[in-house]
């Protein structure tokens, strides 16, 4: 038997690709190791990221660490996606290649025991639905990926390049998914896909995310139903209905708006909303809602007048969670050409000021937390007693945590009620 390491790099939504070539070659009984550097191991597949420059590099880094150890090594996913042919003269030392829409084949081209190229063209990424994804990361949550590709072509985003159009999973496949992960003792399940609003568009003739929220609502071993990369043109009445109505679904809305200012949505090819009206709505309508959204500072033509405008938008909205990008300079983008572009200094620092007032807008928020009770769910138990958990408000990997002391047992993956007794700048601690 054949030992395979796997090597992880980029978004959840790429952590499920890796899990998925990591169900397909255990389905085609070769043993998985997360140990890259097993003397045992025949091969080392890096499944890469490409969606900004640092992403890049660091997986370019990593390929050619591994290349030192004289294994195979096979480039897996976005970056040869991205580049083709010319990553294979880049790196000739590369045992194999294969892109994103082709993940599925790559157990049988290690069968062949020759180097490979396996890159299609123009890719258009299918959900393998007769792989079961092997976890690499098991605990309280999950993530489901519901949906491949993207049909917008945002200014900065090559993802549409990477992944082809929008293709969703069939409800049905979802929710055993879902039921799946839920009889394994998953707790919380995390809804994803590069734009989860407009889920069953291309399948139901119309957004379908609230539909497939009443469907995952009838797993009763489930609790939290967490969703992701939400976009705004197709956050519909029936999906605000479906938050209000679902108790599983956490009141969470994570929803990239990336500026505020009218010119610089339209140079970005996002919808143009008044996005301070629009989180205005959600909250309005949905009882106890947290709201994260991502912005980009310094994307080409922002003046200081456009800056001070998503500052100001920033200052007033008050959102639970943030996240500031400076913009990044894509090649096959709309943006790679657009002028003027703005210094590196600038992006930078727009960036900070951004960080800087929402750390100030975090540490309000958070004080007036103390005293409350939140639900929250256990993740982890330290040797110590010392519980570490994420509130409803926190999705896993990119938001706080909650540290709670009690003498309770507690137990991974449960829900409790945690009262606040203090708090940092962007995390929380509790007792129950």
């Amino acid at each position: 038997m054949k030992k395979v390491a796997i090597v992880h790099h980029g978004c959840a939504k790429n952590l499920i690709d890796t899990e998925l070539i990591s169900g397909k070659l255990l389905e085609k009984g070769y043993e998985i190791t997360l140990d890259a550097y097993d003397p045992d191991c025949d091969y080392i597949i890096i499944n890469t990221c490409s969606f900004i420059f640092d992403a890049e590099e660091e997986s370019v880094r990593s390929i050619f660490d591994f290349i030192d150890t004289g294994k195979k090594v096979i480039v897996a996913g976005c970056l040869p996606q991205k580049h083709k042919k010319h990553l294979k003269k880049l790196i000739p030392e590369a045992y194999g290649f294969i892109g994103t829409s082709d993940i599925d084949k790559i157990a049988n081209l290690l069968d062949m025991d020759k180097e490979f190229y396996y890159v299609t063209e123009t890719p258009h990424c299918v959900y393998p639905e007769n792989t079961e994804r092997a976890q690499i990361t098991v605990g309280a949550s999950s993530y489901i990926k519901i949906a491949e590709g993207c049909n917008y072509s945002c200014g900065y985003c090559v993802i549409p390049k990477l992944r082809g159009k929008f293709t969703s999973r069939p409800i049905e496949n979802i929710v055993a998914e879902a039921k799946n992960l839920a009889d394994k003792g998953v707790n919380e399940i995390v809804l994803i896909a590069q734009d989860t609003s407009s889920y069953g568009i291309d399948l139901y003739n119309k957004p379908s995310l609230d539909k497939l929220l009443y469907e995952l609502d009838k797993i009763q071993n489930l609790s939290w139903i967490r969703i992701l990369y939400t976009y705004p043109t197709n956050f519909t009445k029936g999906l605000i209905k479906a938050y209000k109505e679902i108790d599983r679904v956490v009141k969470y809305v994570d929803i990239p708006l990336q500026h505020s200012h009218p010119e610089i949505l339209k140079a970005m090819r996002r919808p143009v909303i008044n996005g301070e009206d629009f989180v205005k709505k959600l909250r309005d309508e949905i009882d106890g809602l947290a709201v994260r959204t991502t912005l980009i500072t310094g994307y080409p033509t922002e003046n200081e007048e456009h800056f001070e405008h998503l500052y100001n938008f920033v200052k007033n909205v008050k959102f639970d969670r943030l996240g500031a990008f400076e913009f990044s300079k894509e090649k096959n983008t709309y943006a790679y050409n657009l002028k003027p572009q703005v210094p590196k200094k600038v992006k930078q620092k727009r960036k900070e000021e951004i960080l800087k007032l929402q750390k100030e807008i975090s540490n309000e928020l958070n004080s007036k937390m103390i005293g409350k009770k939140i639900p929250s769910i256990i993740e982890t138990i330290q040797s110590d007693g010392l519980a570490i958990a994420r509130t409803y408000k926190d999705a896993p990997d990119v938001d706080g945590l909650i540290y709670i002391e009690t003498n309770k047992p507690l137990t991974p993956g449960d829900i409790y009620d945690v009262e606040v007794t203090n708090f940092s700048d962007y995390d929380l601690y509790g007792k129950i």
